[in-house]
C-alpha cells in the first residue's frame, strides 16, 4: 500500500467528477463542495486501512455516496419554481413574495466539471438543469443509483456492492427510479450547447435585445412555449406572450438597465446578469441560463442571486467601461 503521504497525489484527480455526482445527488454547488471535501476528509482518515480490494475511484464514489445520503435525510429537495405548481397566469399583476426560504436548486459551472468521466457516457445532458431538477423528486438512494448506474455506467454488481444490497434489489431500485424520472423529467431531445455559427448568433441577439430592453426583439426569439422561471420568486410563466408581457412590464424597462456576459452552466449557454447601477457602474444580480430548441429560446432560468456569480469566477461588479461591449467578446 502507498504511504498515506500519498493520499492527495491519488485522490486529487478525482475532486471534479466527485464534486459533479454530489451536485447531481444534492443540487446546490455549494452543498455539493461541502460533500466533497468531507469525503476526502474522510478517505484521508482512512486511507491506513485501505487495503486495495477496490479502485481508489470505486473507493471514494462509495464514501461519497454515503456523505450525501447522509446530508439529505436532514435537507428538503431542491425544486425550481415550475415544480412548486402551475404557472402564473397574469404577468401583469402584483408580484409575488420572494421565498428565500426554499432551498432552490442551483446553477452548476461548466469549468467545474474538466475531467469528468460522466461526460463520456451521456456528456453533458446528465448536467441538464431540467435533469437535474426531476433527479431532486427521486427518494436518495434512488437517485444515487440512477446516477451509478445511467450517467456513471457503473455496474448492476458494483452498486450493489457499493449499498450493501443484492444485485436484484439494486436493479430493482434502478427500475424504479427509471419509471419516476421518465414521469418527472420533461424530454430534451433537441436541447443542445451553442456549438455552431447560429446558435451563437441566436444567443448573441438574445443578449443584444436583453440589454437593448427591446423586447419585440426578443419576442421574436423565443418558442412558442417557452418558459421563464426566477428563484427564489416562486412563480414563473409558460408561453411567448406571458413571457414577453412580464419581461415588458417588470424587466426590461428601460435600456441599458441589464448587461449579460456569456458563461456556460449545466452543460447550457449562460449569463452573468449585472443592473446599472446609480453611478454608472454595473452591480451583479445573479446566473441566467438559456435553452435552446429549434433555433429559438425555449427556456430561461435566471438565478437572482448575486452570490453566484463568485462561483463562475465572474467579478461582483463592473465598471461603467466595461459596458455591453463585454458581451460580444
Amino acid at each position: 500500500m502507498p504511504a498515506a503521504t500519498d493520499f492527495a497525489t491519488l485522490a486529487d484527480p478525482y475532486r471534479p467528477e466527485l464534486l459533479a455526482y454530489c451536485y447531481r445527488m444534492l443540487g446546490s454547488v455549494d452543498e455539493a463542495e461541502d460533500q466533497v471535501q468531507e469525503t476526502l476528509l474522510r478517505a484521508w482518515r482512512a486511507f491506513d486501512g485501505f487495503e486495495g480490494r477496490s479502485s481508489v475511484r470505486t473507493w471514494l464514489y462509495r464514501i461519497a455516496t454515503n456523505t450525501c445520503l447522509r446530508a439529505l435525510e436532514t435537507r428538503s429537495r431542491r425544486p425550481l419554481p415550475s415544480g412548486l405548481g402551475a404557472p402564473a397566469e397574469d404577468p401583469d399583476g402584483a408580484l409575488g413574495t420572494l421565498a428565500p426560504e426554499i432551498p432552490w436548486l442551483q446553477p452548476f459551472p461548466d469549468a467545474l466539471t474538466a475531467g469528468d468521466p460522466a461526460k463520456i457516457v451521456s456528456g453533458r445532458a446528465s448536467m441538464r438543469l431540467a435533469l437535474v431538477a426531476a433527479l431532486q423528486y427521486l427518494p436518495p438512494r434512488q437517485r444515487a443509483v440512477l446516477i451509478l448506474r445511467d450517467v456513471l455506467g457503473w455496474h448492476a454488481a458494483e452498486v450493489a456492492e457499493l449499498l450493501g444490497v443484492s444485485t436484484a434489489a439494486a436493479n430493482s431500485v434502478l427500475q424504479r427510479a427509471r419509471s419516476q424520472l421518465a414521469q418527472a423529467s420533461p424530454a430534451e431531445d433537441d436541447l443542445r450547447e451553442p456549438d455552431d455559427p447560429a446558435d451563437r448568433d441566436l444567443l448573441d441577439r438574445y443578449a443584444a435585445a436583453f440589454e437593448a430592453a427591446d423586447v419585440t426583439a426578443l419576442t421574436a426569439l423565443l418558442h412558442a412555449d417557452a418558459t421563464m422561471e426566477m428563484p427564489p420568486q416562486p412563480y414563473w410563466f409558460a408561453g411567448r406572450e406571458q413571457v414577453s408581457r412580464f419581461l415588458a412590464s417588470r424587466v426590461l424597462t428601460e435600456p441599458g438597465k441589464f448587461l449579460l456576459v456569456p458563461t456556460s452552466a449545466n452543460g447550457q449557454p449562460a449569463f452573468g446578469a449585472y443592473t446599472h447601477s446609480g453611478n454608472g457602474s454595473f452591480a451583479g444580480h445573479g446566473i441566467q441560463l438559456v435553452s435552446i430548441s429549434g433555433q429559438r429560446v425555449a427556456a430561461i432560468v435566471s438565478f437572482n442571486d448575486d452570490s453566484l456569480l463568485a462561483t463562475f469566477g465572474l467579478p461582483h461588479d463592473l465598471p461603467a467601461a466595461q459596458g455591453p461591449a463585454v458581451t460580444r467578446s
